[in-house]
């Protein structure tokens, strides 16, 4: 089978891959900003760092990976493969989602969140409330605000990668 002749069963491949590792990314983002951030407010503040701590300690892992790094390389391979097959409103869409996804996610994350996550793991939970407070409040209220830009980044990408596949 050439490539050419491969090409249809090739992009409906990377076109549901590209589907399901937005879809993944933009719900992990969304979740943080729906719930898990909410959740940390509330509670005591030594108990909002320890655990946010382990949180960014524990993502990265092997199952985040996918969807966090490869959704914008996939995303812009499908739109190569797009473009190919002819599909050119849906290579602009996927070429436009993988972007937007870059941009807003990967490199939003990687510029901002990162280093606020890696200079709170270098805390040690202070002892008294007031401590905590301070530090969880320099933290979370703008940690949240880069959180929302990359969930929207992310879902916009998700809703151009949906018409991507609708113009197939």
């Amino acid at each position: 089978m050439t490539i050419a002749a491969s090409r249809p069963a090739l992009l409906t491949g990377l076109s549901l891959t590209s589907l399901v590792l937005n879809g993944a990314i933009f719900g992990f983002f969304y979740a943080w900003v729906c719930s898990t951030m909410w959740g940390l407010d509330a509670a005591d503040p030594r108990i909002a760092i320890g655990a946010m701590q382990a949180m960014n300690a524990s993502v990265r892992n092997a199952v985040f990976f996918p969807a966090f790094f490869l959704t914008g390389p996939v995303l812009l391979i499908t739109a190569v493969i797009a473009a190919r097959a002819g599909r050119r409103a849906s290579a602009q869409l996927f070429a436009a989602a993988g972007l937007l996804y870059v941009l807003g996610g990967t490199i939003l994350t990687m510029a901002v969140n990162v280093p606020m996550n890696e200079a709170l793991a270098l805390v040690d939970v202070p002892a008294t409330l007031e401590q905590a407070r301070a530090v969880w409040a320099d933290y979370s209220g703008p940690w949240q605000v880069f959180n929302q830009i990359r969930t929207v980044a992310s879902g916009v990408a998700l809703g151009l990668t949906g018409l991507a596949l609708l113009r197939l």
